[in-house]
């Protein structure tokens, strides 16, 4: 019988208030950008992407949360931030708007390389790209033309973003992705403790 596959990816899961926080942020830029110009993520969908993995068989998951609880053995909770706005790839001809993580003293970057360490070698390989981490709001709707777009990164360049909020990151989770009409779906598969140096990772399913 064959496997089933399985959209997933390895990421952060935000605090409640840090998601009701984002969402104030997408309705500002609601009100100033072209109607339609945007696909806006829904608030309670958004997390922290550390690894991507795409198609994943379901007997292969126990691999994946093996390598997880090998990544995060190595961390101790730490805190990062939020503030600050921007385009990939840049305002004048942007295609998601994002908003920032500041990663003082490199330990979400070092978690992220670390995850990477353990999960690349089970056929996963890391991207060419280095880790930018960055939280979505929105895509770019694929109707829009191109002066649409740049008015969208127009509004993004001039609006002041400050200090959105923080996150304290004790875990990190596997998820699977189903894509919808509606939009996507998710769902934790795994959450996976940061214990620190030298401890068990502690694993839960949902």
């Amino acid at each position: 019988m064959p496997d089933d596959i399985l959209r997933t990816f390895i990421a952060i899961e935000l605090d409640e208030s840090l998601l009701h926080a984002l969402a104030r942020i997408q309705e500002q830029f609601k009100r100033q950008v072209p109607a339609g110009s945007v696909k806006w993520v829904a608030a309670d969908g958004i997390h922290l992407t550390l690894k991507f993995l795409g198609d994943t068989p379901r007997g292969r998951l126990g691999e994946v949360q093996a390598a997880l609880e090998k990544a995060c053995a190595e961390h101790e909770p730490f805190e990062f931030l939020v503030e600050g706005r921007g385009c990939f790839p840049n305002f004048r001809r942007p295609r998601v708007i994002w908003v920032a993580v500041r990663d003082r003293g490199q330990r979400l970057a070092r978690l992220q390389a670390s995850v990477e360490r353990y999960v690349a070698p089970l056929g996963w390989p890391s991207e060419a790209r280095p880790f930018s981490p960055h939280l979505t709001l929105g895509r770019i709707a694929r109707g829009a033309t191109p002066a649409v777009a740049a008015t969208v990164g127009q509004v993004v360049e001039k609006a002041v973003v400050e200090q959105i909020g923080s996150q304290r990151v004790t875990a990190v989770s596997l998820i699977q992705s189903d894509l919808q009409p509606t939009g996507a779906v998710y769902t934790t598969l795994a959450r996976v403790e940061l214990k620190g140096k030298g401890e068990v990772a502690e694993e839960s399913g949902s």
